[in-house]
């Protein structure tokens, strides 16, 4: 059996990822590497605990000799690497930490990896000729956009935050040890994830819980800022056929096609939560504040998904009608039990 690590699989895309590829995948033993910080929660994985094809290790990227340590216990086939600082309003309090993880993190792993797998440059040992490290980034590396245009595979990077910029320069990282190595990887880039697991502290989450207790729902500036949404489970599902059947050095946009502004959000979940948890008056959507906006605040990120689309045969199984009941009743569940 082979081992994978999968980094950053408590917090929220990879805890969604965690049981569906052990689930997809009984060739595989998964570890599942998290430091627990911000975004990590076991109880993400709960489901998994007890599997016989999964491990957790609480640890840090940062920490260049336990890393080494982890890849020689393990001898790891394969990574898929998700575990990144990402909430934007933290980057710019405090950037020291994106940096550390998003960028000397990235680098610890993919040195790691090579040590194990490769002899020397182009030149990989026999039990892992087919090793592969599966960098997952976001959309945010491109920069904004205006009112019309998407984000392809070929635009320029401009990174805007101190978390955008750090995730940038983990992509390069992993471009190089393609490009200096002939190290076998991928990197996949993708637009703003919803679904079960998030942080409550992200804008969905927010929306649903300010909501439920009666309190200001926030929104920044004038709410016109667009995202491109994503539902989780479909982003999961792009990344194990990249993993599996992506071309190595190439980078595959995963995209919902489903561009959506804050107010257009705030104001779709309001009328589901109005007909799933009626008020005793009025509606949700008289909670809702305008607060200052965010500093350098992105006016608008949109992928083009045609890449992952034709090449590999992704296609997102949701769309956010779909996406957001499923989600808005996953939250509801969980915050009744507060």
């Amino acid at each position: 059996m082979k081992n994978i690590l999968v980094t950053g699989g408590a917090g929220f895309i990879g805890a969604n990822f965690v049981p569906y590829f052990i689930e997809n995948n009984p060739e595989y033993h998964l570890v599942n590497l998290d430091a627990l910080t911000y975004a990590g929660n076991l109880e993400n994985v709960s489901e998994v605990e007890n599997h016989e094809r999964y491990t957790f290790v609480k640890g840090d990227i940062v920490d260049s000799e336990f890393i080494r340590n982890l890849f020689d216990k393990y001898q790891f086939h394969d990574v898929i690497h998700f575990a990144a600082e990402s909430h934007v309003d933290n980057s710019i309090s405090g950037p020291e930490a994106f940096i550390k993880t998003n960028v000397l993190g990235t680098f610890n792993l993919l040195d790691s990896a090579r040590k194990l797998w490769m002899s020397a440059p182009n030149q990989y040992n026999e039990t892992f000729k087919n090793a592969r490290f599966h960098h997952v980034s976001t959309d945010e590396v491109y920069g904004t956009l205006g009112e019309t245009g998407l984000f392809e595979e070929t635009t320029p990077y401009a990174p805007n935050s101190p978390y955008s910029a750090s995730k940038a320069g983990s992509d390069m990282i992993v471009r190089s040890y393609f490009h200096t190595f002939g190290m076998n990887v991928v990197t996949t880039n993708c637009s703003n994830n919803y679904g079960p697991k998030q942080h409550d502290e992200k804008l969905i989450p927010t929306i649903i819980r300010k909501a439920i207790t009666g309190e200001n729902i926030p929104i920044y500036g004038d709410g016109k800022n667009i995202r491109d949404w994503l539902y989780v489970l479909d982003h999961c599902k792009g990344i194990e056929l990249a993993f599996k059947t992506g071309k190595s050095g190439e980078t595959y946009n995963i995209g919902g096609r489903n561009e959506r502004n804050n107010l257009q959000i705030v104001d779709r979940v309001c009328t589901i939560l109005d007909e799933l948890k009626p008020k005793a008056s009025g509606s949700y959507k008289d909670q809702i504040t305008f607060v200052k906006d965010r500093p350098g605040h992105d006016l608008r990120y949109a992928i083009d998904a045609t890449k992952i689309e034709n090449e590999l045969g992704w296609k997102a199984d949701e769309n956010f009608e779909s996406g957001i009941k499923k989600t808005i009743q996953w939250y509801l569940e969980k915050f009744k039990n507060k």
